[in-house]
């Protein structure tokens, strides 16, 4: 087996003196989301000097709220989008090669409680298997009513005809973005959270950097770079009006508003309440939405909603509604109905749903019609929308267009569609190493450096260990108790009122390795929402 690189460290303290260094960058990226992180690490791939900066944490927002499906999209499917579903069951079989200890194929099934829904249904499936082709992770199954049940052993049997068994991908989405982040780094990227592109700067009308704040210490730095990605998801509108702003001179009509949020909400209940390893989906509910039941970590994610927003809270709260959706729909196809009782945490996420744009000569749309990519007169280039399935070809669409700007030189594309993210080079998935609490092999080959890490053996939480605190101080930005309990662990979202109890003990560990204050009165205050009232 090949030799596992040694992690490279990730001290708060270097980060910032190599940002405060007098150095021109090719590329700064403003996001440490899916989208901001693919473009970093493929573009330093390509040899090209990268910065990044997040003003939270890297996946703080949409990014780490996601369903954990990597999917083809059955739904555009339907609507006859084919390019999109064959680009996204591409780009669906490139990540579970990538990252192998982060993805996984899952195995998902369509009651059918109507006799016409099996070969509807699966009518459908099939051709989502045939789009896939060599790309497909197994195959479409019609299911009797038994074979169903069996599947779904807590299914409501109840009128159940049958069902149509299909296969999508799963994911851990936030310890994906700190793997995107990590592999930049070894490429070259310099990446740092928690440091807020306050402005743009220009030099003669063309933007030229950045100004940037560590949020920790209100210390600002220039940064000067060639090219600047706004990838803010949700938030890309911010820098654009300062953009339109900083060039209003010149005439133009003011920034128009580039994103429409809209809303998802996901509740997660014990394992009990789906009692296997198959997810259910039910494509098209009593009002139309399409409700989930996914295994994920232990647990059981419910959900989604997709519910229009007209705010940009960092932190949303679930409307009352949406929780009673959810609820009310899952114990229509579940034999155990879960109630507000059951439920473990909710968390919501904001989708950046992009606004059609009048096309004045000045804005380049993405290859996908699920992205949006947008070029101003100053040189900003934006981008939006999207998934997370397809972050490396929107990745690759964001730098052709910089390309053609000539903002930065073209470089050959395809570096990442072969490039294992760190934890995967030498990680087949065969072996889990005992020092490790089991059914966590999210660190992939790094696990035994994990197992390895003072405190390794101290069990905080199942699937938590002091070890794995201090290893994300060390090794993976952590900064503060959110950033270990909610994104390097999945805990906040898997059962909020235990990772409340755990903030002290991980606060004290996270201020003996970095020296900063890892606010877990903050952290107790924002689990609190995590939980139903």
């Amino acid at each position: 087996m090949p030799s596992v690189a040694t992690p490279l460290p990730t001290r708060r303290e270097d980060l910032m003196a190599r940002l405060a260094q007098d150095h021109t960058y090719d590329l700064a990226v403003v996001g440490g989301g899916a989208t901001g992180l693919g473009v970093a690490l493929d573009a330093a791939a390509r040899g090209l000097r990268v910065v990044l900066v997040d003003s939270h944490d890297f996946a703080k927002g949409t990014s780490s709220r996601a369903t954990k499906l990597v999917h083809g999209g059955v739904r555009y499917l339907a609507q006859g989008n084919i390019s999109l579903v064959r680009e996204a069951l591409h780009e669906r079989t490139t990540l579970l090669n990538n990252a192998p200890h982060l993805a996984q194929p899952l195995a998902f099934v369509m009651p059918s409680y109507q006799w016409w829904e099996t070969p509807f249904y699966g009518a459908g499936l099939v051709a989502y298997d045939a789009l896939a082709g060599k790309a497909g992770l197994g195959r479409t199954e019609f299911l009797g009513r038994n074979a169903a049940l069996k599947l779904l052993p807590t299914a409501q049997p109840q009128g159940l005809k049958g069902g149509v068994k299909y296969w999508d991908g799963q994911f851990n989405d936030a310890r994906l973005a700190l793997a995107l982040a990590r592999t930049a780094a070894t490429k070259g990227a310099l990446l740092v959270n928690y440091c807020r592109a306050t402005d743009l700067t220009y030099i003669d009308g063309k933007v030229q950097g950045l100004l940037c704040e560590d949020t920790l210490t209100g210390q600002q730095y220039p940064v000067k770079a060639r090219c600047v990605v706004n990838a803010t998801g949700v938030w890309v509108d911010e820098l654009r009006q300062k953009d339109g702003d900083a060039n209003a001179a010149d005439g133009r009509q003011p920034t128009k508003p580039m994103v429409a949020p809209s809303q998802g909400v996901h509740i997660v209940v014990d394992r009990e309440f789906l009692g296997g390893d198959t997810a259910l989906m039910v494509p098209k509910t009593a009002d139309g939405r399409v409700l989930f039941a996914v295994p994920w970590l232990g647990k059981v994610i419910l959900g989604t909603t997709d519910t229009p927003r007209h705010d940009l809270a960092r932190e949303p709260l679930a409307f009352e509604e949406e929780i009673e959706f959810i609820l009310s729909e899952s114990a229509r196809y579940l034999r155990r109905a879960p109630t507000r009782a059951d439920v473990r945490s909710v968390w919501v996420g904001l989708r950046p749903l992009v606004k059609p744009q009048d096309d004045d000569g000045n804005s380049t749309k993405g290859i996908s019609r699920e992205h949006t990519v947008l070029v101003s007169r100053s040189g900003l280039v934006t981008v939006t929308g999207g998934k997370w399935t397809t972050y490396r070809a929107m990745a690759e669409d964001v730098l052709e267009k910089c390309a053609e700007k000539q903002l930065l030189p073209r470089r050959s594309a395809g570096v990442t569609v072969h490039l294992k993210l760190v934890g995967a080079t030498s990680w087949s998935g065969a072996s889990q190493s005992v020092s490790l609490p089991p059914g966590l092999p999210s660190y992939g080959d790094e696990q035994d450096v994990v197992g390895g890490m003072p405190g390794s053996e101290v069990e905080l939480a199942p699937g938590l260990t002091e070890g794995m605190v201090r290893f994300a101080a060390r090794y993976e930005y952590a900064v503060t108790v959110e950033d270990v309990l909610a994104r390097r662990s999945r805990l906040l979202f898997l059962d909020a009122a235990l990772a409340q109890t755990l903030a002290p003990r991980v606060g004290a560990i996270l201020q003996e390795e970095t020296g900063l204050p890892p606010l877990p009165e903050e952290f107790t205050a924002l689990a609190q929402q995590y939980l139903l009232s």
